[in-house]
């Protein structure tokens, strides 16, 4: 996982004199960004503070502070809410095994209720696949058997897919881009839920097994994932274009669903014949590919 003091560094080396207007007067300098004495005197701390909090020696650090540390390295809202996440954990947080992730019935109504030709996919906090319609499915893994969700040990692991599974990887012609998001989105997942094992073993197999996922954990990169564009070479329908957009649930505020549209009508017929073909021999009662029950 990563530490507050990592994290400080990481955006403290980003920062330029220069951009903040601070003087340098041309002297020679040991450090790509800001030293921890001009960061902590423009933030208003102590320099002996500011050292100690970053190398994990100070206990606490007041909502003031954190939020004058990150206007000096100018981090956005995201960036800000994770250093105050950071900032709450322990020094040495424990880890353990987190409670089964279970789709909330009224996410699944919703799912069902948006029929089979808007494609959705029902997202757990580490990005395991808790449900999908069956054209959501259809259109980002197909390869999948579309009864995976229902294994809470065998879930699709979207992660997992991007960085590890040809088959996806190949599909996306704007994988680099959808890929860094995936990373930041997995670090601001990772402030919020520290202890948890399973995400910590997540982040440490992806950066064992994939140099791109390891050299975009290494950036440091921290976002939110809430709307944005795929592109596919689709292996059954071809070009697809289509933006998604991520429902948060208030009964289970670490689930998301995430629903597709297309951006113009060849993509729009896609959808429709990705529709028509998962549709085929469908029993009413399998509808959605999910965990929980009806």
């Amino acid at each position: 996982m990563e530490s507050l003091g990592t994290f400080l560094k990481s955006r403290r080396d980003r920062v330029t004199p220069a951009e903040i207007g601070l003087l340098t007067y041309g002297t020679s300098r040991r450090v790509p960004g800001l030293r921890r004495e001009e960061l902590a005197q423009l933030a208003g701390v102590s320099p002996g503070y500011y050292t100690r909090l970053e190398q994990g020696q100070a206990e606490t650090a007041s909502d003031q502070v954190l939020d004058a540390l990150a206007r000096v390295l100018r981090l956005d809202r995201v960036e800000t809410a994770h250093l105050h996440n950071l900032a709450r954990q322990s020094v040495k947080p424990g880890l353990g095994e987190p409670p089964r992730e279970e789709p909330h019935p009224r996410v699944l109504t919703l799912l069902d209720s948006l029929g089979g030709a808007t494609p959705a996919v029902v997202l757990g906090r580490r990005g395991d696949v808790l449900a999908w319609n069956r054209t959501g499915h259809a259109l980002v893994a197909e390869h999948v058997p579309f009864e995976a969700p229902h294994d809470p040990q065998g879930r699709p692991s979207v992660p997992r897919m991007f960085f590890l599974d040809p088959h996806t990887r190949d599909m996306y012609r704007n994988w680099p881009d959808l890929a860094k998001v995936h990373v930041a989105y997995l670090r601001l997942t990772a402030g919020r839920y520290p202890t948890d094992a399973r995400l910590a073993g997540l982040i440490g197999e992806l950066t064992m097994r994939s140099v791109d996922f390891g050299a975009m954990w290494a950036t440091g990169d921290v976002a939110d994932c809430t709307t944005g564009t795929m592109h596919l070479q689709h292996p059954t329908v071809g070009s697809v274009s289509v933006d998604y957009q991520v429902w948060l649930q208030p009964d289970s505020p670490d689930h998301r669903v995430e629903i597709y549209t297309p951006n113009d009508a060849t993509s729009a017929d896609a959808l429709r014949v990705l529709h028509q073909q998962s549709g085929r021999g469908e029993e009413p009662e399998s509808r959605t590919g999910r965990a929980g029950q009806r």
